[in-house]
This record gives structure tokens, C-alpha cells and sequence, in this order.
């Protein structure tokens, strides 16, 4: 597996976010994640957009962070916020994504970030198991979704 460093607006990017959105559709029955992103976002330092190519060079999923400091939205100086984490569905069960999380945690590390957070929701079982597996803990409600019941927020130290 190659993972690679790529701007969240990269073409690979849009495809792979336009899958995720489309499953977000089908679990929460909504028109996807309304989170508001933007590509810059994503710009080292303050965050990485990866995404991991099979060994054919074909997209198989992604993954990033961004600085998420104070910003009354229930965020902390040093969070680092992981978002659009997402395997095609031929490539799961093959710890991929915890890869890719490792690979995510490493950099937020590498770039002083103490904390790294994620908001999941009660229709992503796989995601909640992913993470409380991986040290994240239920954290307070933090960023968009905040105040929806369905929301579940965690974190890790760094």
C-alpha cells in the first residue's frame, strides 16, 4: 500500500469523498456530512490529506487532519481533528483504515499537535470499534454535529 501526501481537492480526493458522502446518504438518510471543510485546511502544517493507492495505483482510501484550537465549537490549542476516514468497501477487513489512522496520528504527532479528536455517528458501528480499539475515549461534544443525538465524539493524547 502507498500512501500518499495530496491536496483534499486532489481529483483521487473528490472521487473518494463523493463515496464517502454517498454512504453517509445511505446510513444517515441525509445529504452527507454538512461539515464545513475547506482545502487549505489540509495544508502542512496544519493538517495532511492522505490517501493510500493499491499496488495497481488505484485509490482505495483516504484520510486527514486539521488544527482544530479553541474555536467555541467545543475544541482545545492542540487538538488536531481527524476527518473523511474512508476504505472502499473491497479493501475492508484488511486493517487499512487503522493504518491509515496510525499514519495520521504520526503526523499530527510530528507537527506538535497534543490531541487528536473525531466526531463518528451511532450509524458507523465499525468506525465507533475502530477507534475505542485504537485508545480513542468518548470525549464532550465537539464541531458541527455537536448538538445531534446521534453524534459520538472521541479522543486520544498524543
Amino acid at each position: 500500500m502507498d500512501f500518499r501526501r495530496v491536496p483534499f481537492d486532489h481529483p483521487d480526493a473528490v472521487k473518494l469523498n463523493d463515496q464517502v458522502q454517498a454512504e453517509y446518504h445511505l446510513r444517515y438518510g441525509d445529504g452527507g456530512d454538512a461539515t464545513p471543510l475547506d482545502p487549505s485546511d489540509f495544508d502542512p502544517p496544519n493538517g495532511i490529506y492522505l490517501i493510500a493507492y493499491d499496488e495497481d495505483g488505484t485509490p482505495v482510501a483516504t484520510g486527514g487532519w486539521r488544527c482544530q484550537d479553541t474555536n467555541g465549537e467545543g475544541n482545545l490549542d492542540g487538538d488536531a481533528e481527524v476527518k473523511r476516514m474512508y476504505v472502499i468497501d473491497a479493501m475492508r477487513g484488511r486493517g487499512l483504515a487503522r493504518r491509515m489512522l496510525a499514519a495520521l496520528e504520526e503526523d499530527a504527532r510530528a507537527a506538535g499537535r497534543r490531541r487528536m479528536v473525531l466526531e463518528t455517528g451511532t450509524e458507523q458501528p465499525e468506525a465507533i470499534a475502530l477507534y475505542t480499539s485504537s485508545g480513542y475515549e468518548p470525549c464532550g461534544k465537539f464541531g458541527y454535529y455537536r448538538h445531534f443525538e446521534s453524534s459520538r465524539c472521541f479522543a486520544k493524547e498524543l
